[in-house]
């Protein structure tokens, strides 16, 4: 049967039509998908004692953030009499795992059984474990203090942290557990991660006389960094033995990512702790920046107080309203200088490229008028070196 030719030209633009706006459809469709966004995967990476619980902070309190303080000392407390080297890889599984959400990693590393979210470590320094969906006694735009929080949401089930964690747009880890950048690379590599790097480094001084207060509750850890070579040393030896590991893991780091490609090193962002602690704004927003955070105005005031309350912060994990300033140069009225000199014969290549002016004598280590803080505006500074 032939149709009119009238006839068949109408079918014609109607069968037209209908793929015009089919077309439409699945463009809409398409878009849509693509103007979602992505999560953004952060690690603050540093070591212990170097001012990492007040950055975790920084971010921890921005209701955007989904945070952790180091997931990994599970893997390390399961395994004590392993070493930092042996468990690099579990511990980049596991934080891989965290990013995404999945939270079911923790069962290699927690006693079976019905788990509550205070299972986690220090789980009571995350603003997303005590506000909505977690724990619905706090709002998610509020500066949530963690002893009230330990106090009203540490009955909640284990399974609304992950609840919670697919919640936010921005995943935030912090760990001191890595000593080398090359076990990092297949998570900054990974498709299925944003991830984005926060390197924190504190001047080793300083970090050697917060370690002396804490030498107790750090005593495993230490050891896991030192391997066999722990027994093997006197007593007095062990911390300078320690530092020089931190130390070197350090510079080689920095000298890292003068290897990758440029656009893996437009991902990692290198902030000194002193530079954090002297102007704590202009600091705190180049790392939102970094991330696509915004600087809220009640997070600024936050931050303000957080960094220049009154105390010493002795304690090994709190974070409190404190002179943060006073507290980074506290190693020069409070260590020996037999002591400095020592730690600096083990750190000093590290002290140089992070822009950290080694003291000679006693007398320029106690002349505060004397700075001994390289000036920089980034870390760019310290790859083009």
């Amino acid at each position: 049967m032939i149709l009119p030719k009238k006839l068949s030209l109408l079918l014609f633009l109607v069968s037209q039509m209908v793929l015009f706006f089919l077309f439409l459809h699945v463009y809409d469709i398409s878009l849509s998908v693509k103007e979602e966004p992505k999560p953004m995967h952060v690690l603050v990476l540093s070591s212990w004692r170097s001012g990492s619980s007040l950055v975790g902070q920084l971010f921890g309190q921005h209701p955007d953030v989904f945070y952790l303080m180091e997931p990994a000392w599970h893997v390390w407390m399961s395994f004590t009499h392993s070493t930092a080297w042996r468990l690099h890889m579990a511990v980049r599984d596991l934080l891989r795992s965290v990013f995404l959400c999945d939270m079911s990693v923790f069962d290699a590393y927690m006693k079976p059984g019905p788990r509550k979210q205070s299972s986690l470590f220090h789980w009571e320094h995350s603003r997303a474990l005590c506000s909505p969906p977690a724990c619905k006694f706090f709002s998610r735009d509020t500066i949530i203090p963690h002893t009230h929080c330990k106090l009203l949401c540490g009955q909640q089930p284990f399974h609304s942290a992950q609840e919670a964690c697919l919640s936010y747009s921005h995943v935030v880890l912090k760990e001191v557990r890595f000593f080398n950048l090359q076990v990092l690379y297949p998570l900054l590599t990974d498709p299925s991660l944003n991830l984005h790097i926060v390197h924190l480094v504190r001047d080793p001084r300083a970090v050697f006389r917060s370690r002396e207060h804490t030498s107790a509750e750090l005593k495993i850890d230490s050891r896991m960094v030192l391997g066999q070579l722990w027994q093997n040393l006197k007593e007095e030896d062990q911390p300078y033995y320690v530092m020089q590991t931190i130390c070197r893991s350090q510079l080689e780091m920095v000298k890292a990512i003068q290897t990758l490609p440029k656009d893996l090193q437009q991902r990692y962002l290198l902030i000194r702790y002193e530079d954090l602690v002297r102007a704590p704004l202009a600091q705190t927003s180049q790392m939102y920046e970094f991330v696509g955070l915004d600087f809220l105005p009640y997070l600024q005031t936050w931050v303000h107080n957080i960094t220049r309350g009154k105390g010493m912060g002795q304690h090994a994990f709190h974070t409190n309203a404190r002179d943060a300033l006073n507290v980074s140069q506290a190693w020069r009225w409070s260590l020996p200088y037999e002591k400095v000199s020592r730690l600096q014969k083990v750190c000093g290549d590290t002290m140089d490229l992070l822009g950290y002016i080694q003291v000679r004598s006693k007398e320029e280590q106690g002349d505060l008028s004397m700075d001994l803080l390289t000036p920089w505006s980034s870390s760019e500074q310290v790859q083009e070196d």
